[in-house]
């Protein structure tokens, strides 16, 4: 099973920081298909939504810093952002930004679990989060990239609830019998300066066909595409600006 919509400590949201938005919405237009709108308040500081049809699907925004590194966000659904903000500090995380309220959206926080991996929490209000999952153009699947997955394993559950299956060498969580994303321990093939973190998977038709089309775009693909052993086939990829992410394709 999979997840179709935000439940309580799933994945509701996914967004990049960028160096760069115009490009970015060029890129991941031809990529996916997204059609992009910035909000024009000033105040929204230049926030931009992606859908597919009319469906939000993810968003864009300027990064926060300057020397900021583009990157992705994932952000989990809670009930009480504040609650479980506690939970990641008192389970050894660390609050990075807020709580703070987004309009009438919903209310959020920006964390990091023990190992310094980052995400966000999202108590939505208006908006619960992304109208699509596990469709082309659309978030399909959440990785956690570590160099030690025990203490991830136990961090978490007492975080958010999650359920994690027994492997050795990907375990995967799951929330009601629906799993949504994995572990991958870093080993030698990752230079030693790439630290933890979340990176999201894209579902598309073709993965193939999408690694050349964001070569061509200006992308660089990190991973090339590769049929995973009883899993779907996937590929990695770095966009113009430096945000890397996945692409995979789901079958059945």
């Amino acid at each position: 099973m999979r997840l179709t919509a935000p439940v309580p400590g799933g994945p509701c949201w996914i967004e990049l920081s960028t160096s760069d938005v115009p490009a970015a919405k060029s890129f991941y237009g031809t990529l996916f298909g997204w059609r992009c709108e910035t909000d024009p308040r000033e105040e929204a500081g230049g926030y931009t939504l992606a859908h597919l049809g009319d469906a939000r699907v993810a968003a864009l925004s300027p990064v926060y810093q300057p020397g900021q590194p583009p990157a992705w966000t994932v952000s989990f659904a809670t009930g009480d952002v504040e609650s479980s903000a506690g939970k990641v500090t008192a389970a050894g995380g660390s609050l990075l930004v807020g709580p703070v309220d987004i309009f009438d959206q919903g209310r959020f926080a920006v964390v990091a679990d023990p190992s310094g991996a980052v995400f966000s929490l999202w108590q939505g209000r208006a908006f619960a989060g992304a109208d699509l999952f596990n469709e082309p153009g659309a978030l399909g699947w959440t990785e956690l990239v570590t160099r030690e997955a025990g203490p991830a394993l136990t961090f978490y559950p007492a975080v958010l609830g999650w359920t994690v299956s027994a492997s050795d060498t990907y375990p995967q969580w799951g929330i009601d019998g629906a799993d949504f994303g994995g572990v991958l321990t870093m080993d030698e093939r990752f230079p030693p300066e790439v630290p933890p973190h979340w990176l999201p998977y894209f579902v598309v038709a073709d993965v193939d066909a999408t690694a050349e089309r964001a070569k061509g775009a200006g992308g660089n693909v990190l991973m090339p595409p590769t049929s995973i052993p009883q899993g779907p086939r996937i590929a990695v990829i770095r966009d113009p600006q430096g945000a890397v992410f996945g692409v995979h394709r789901t079958d059945g």
